[in-house]
């Protein structure tokens, strides 16, 4: 590991939260396909299958802010601890349900739960923030937790497929929840590196939605997930098309890769201009890269196009996390982050229903036409958005405070 990186974990209980952190954050890349593969596998029924998995996702994107903002209020350990149970409780209700044949409601209720699991990732971002907050560490942690990100994403899938098929249908999602319990018991019984709760009275506060630059990254992220929701769904009905659907996960491997590589990178470079324009040059080249997969002919080719378009996620997620820092109050910061999660689960529904369609209707390669278009959306709320982002309020997040000083603190 480069020194930058080893220099991270000299902070006392890194390591220990780091750790938790990767198995928490697991499940986010296993639950909804190894749902899919599940009820598929036991059903025959594709059809609820995805609207099972889109359910989960919908769910999460709902309650995941409410239990983050209480995470600012009353710590993590008091609110992580039953979140969890209560999604636990819900993936044994639907690994029951579906190996008894009970209704299908009875799914839907039971994916509806499970998607009260906590944010894990900004559990531990929000950690990494309290030990670093305003030194150049922070860019460097923050470009960890992406390429931390991508790994689960890489390898995720290809886990919970592989034991649902090869062992026994339930398997993936069983050992989803197990890595979700390990992870968030372990990271909540480390109190050392907990962040400071803010509670706040009844006449103050209120949801951090209602940062004014938060709403542009929010709103801007609706349309990358629908990127990322479309390109997962067209890709897979490329790979069919040309008689080699097995082929799917590794050619989305390369594009999780793209984003691996280059956020590794990222973390080692340190920047002085405002993080505002290397954010919207980041949307930029996200939605440029979409561009060659309307040409795309054959299998190797998509594979490269997409191993490019993945170098420009991970910088742009990385940027996106120090803006959060400037436009949302400090107290709100862990809610701040889950927002923008929230904005690329609801948009990876969007996309994927979207690609879905075209697929229907025209074919895979007619389906990277989604892509292209949610990107081009994603750059014009950029745009429009600018100003906002420009403007951070003051006594707001980490970097704030010495907004000024960007340049001698080189903040990402």
């Amino acid at each position: 590991m480069p020194s930058p990186y080893r220099a991270l974990f000299a902070a006392p209980g890194s390591k220990g939260f780091s750790a938790a952190g990767f198995l928490g954050r697991m499940p986010l890349s296993m639950m909804g396909i190894g749902v899919v593969t599940m009820v598929s596998q036991l059903t025959g029924r594709y059809g609820l299958a995805g609207a099972l998995s889109a359910t989960i996702a919908l769910a999460a994107a709902v309650a995941g802010p409410q239990v983050s903002r209480l995470v600012d209020q009353y710590g993590q350990r008091r609110v992580l601890r039953p979140a969890t149970l209560l999604s636990l409780t819900a993936a044994a209700v639907l690994l029951f349900a579906v190996h008894y044949g009970w209704p299908d409601w009875m799914l839907f209720v039971a994916c509806a739960g499970i998607g009260c699991v906590p944010s894990v990732g900004a559990m531990i971002r929000a950690r990494w923030a309290a030990l670093y907050r305003g030194t150049p560490q922070l860019h460097t942690a923050y470009s960890f937790e992406s390429v931390v990100d991508e790994v689960c994403f890489v390898f995720g899938p290809i886990i919970s497929i592989g034991l649902s098929t090869a062992w026994f249908p339930q398997a993936g999602p069983l050992l989803a929840a197990c890595f979700l319990a390990a992870g968030v018991f372990w990271l909540t019984a480390q109190r050392a590196t907990e962040p400071v709760p803010h509670p706040r009275e009844r006449h103050g506060g209120g949801t951090a939605i209602r940062a004014r630059g938060l709403q542009v990254l929010v709103a801007t992220f609706v349309a990358t997930g629908a990127i990322f929701g479309a390109v997962d769904v067209v890709t897979v009905a490329f790979a069919d098309e040309e008689g080699h659907k097995a082929a799917a996960s590794i050619v989305l491997a390369l594009y999780a890769a793209g984003s691996c590589v280059a956020g590794m990178i990222f973390g080692l470079l340190h920047f002085a201009g405002a993080p505002e324009r290397r954010w919207l040059l980041g949307v930029c080249a996200m939605a440029v890269s979409m561009i060659p997969l309307l040409l795309v002919g054959n299998l190797p080719f998509l594979a490269v196009a997409l191993f490019v378009a993945g170098l420009s996620i991970a910088p742009t997620m990385i940027t996106t996390m120090s803006l959060i820092e400037e436009h949302v109050p400090r107290a709100q910061l862990t809610e701040g982050m889950t927002w923008v999660s929230t904005g690329l689960a609801v948009g990876v529904a969007l996309g994927s229903s979207a690609a879905g369609w075209v697929i229907d209707a025209a074919g895979a390669r007619a389906g990277y036409g989604v892509p292209a278009v949610a990107g081009a959306v994603a750059v014009a709320v950029g745009f429009l958005g600018f100003r906002r982002l420009k403007r951070p309020a003051p006594g707001r997040g980490g970097s704030v405070e010495q907004h000024s000083e960007r340049k001698e603190r080189h903040v990402a």
